[in-house]
């Protein structure tokens, strides 16, 4: 099984980035993932939503054509989605209801500094996703709360509580996936 992981934070130090890298742990080894580094996707514009379009967004549709399952971290900006990620759904997005998000199962988790983990971001970006026909795990939401303590200098995920809720969400997320193929 091939998931693809896209972090909604671009930062060189994000927890959202170390969050998704700390998933290949919690899966089988006929399970890969895959992070998708979004900082070349440019700015949606439906001039350039043609028949050729920018190679970053072409690699972007092709890596989740590809994909059995998408895995989505996200930071909350002012309680929502970061521009970035909005807008790399905006390109996938399209064609409406025929585009490589429509019908691909998806996980969505959060982590932030704040207590509450990035919780109203998770919210935000399951509406977007409804929005686009892509279907979301329904588990409850792994969302990292004091994200800024959660690693250890290695980038180790340190707390067992933690640890053992990430492998449940990852183990039902990837059966669920599995189930979806059919």
């Amino acid at each position: 099984m091939k998931i693809l992981a896209i972090s909604g934070s671009l930062r060189k130090g994000s927890f959202n980035t170390q969050l998704l890298k700390t998933v290949a742990e919690f899966v089988d080894q006929d399970t890969s993932i895959e992070v998708f580094d979004l900082a070349d996707v440019p700015l949606y514009n439906g001039d350039l939503d043609g028949d050729t379009k920018p190679a970053p967004v072409q690699a972007l549709l092709e890596a989740i054509a590809s994909a059995d399952g998408l895995l989505i971290a996200t930071p909350e900006y002012n309680y929502s989605v970061p521009g970035v990620l909005k807008n790399a759904i905006d390109w996938a997005s399209r064609p409406a209801f025929k585009s490589v998000i429509c019908g691909k199962p998806t996980g969505v988790m959060s982590s932030s500094m704040s207590t509450i983990g990035g919780a109203r971001a998770q919210v935000h970006l399951r509406d977007v996703l409804l929005a686009t026909l892509t279907p979301v795990y329904l588990a409850p939401d792994f969302a990292l709360a004091s994200a800024h303590t959660a690693f250890d200098e290695n980038g180790r995920l340190v707390d067992e509580g933690t640890r053992n809720f990430l492998q449940k969400y990852m183990t039902g997320y990837t059966q669920w996936v599995a189930n979806q193929k059919g």
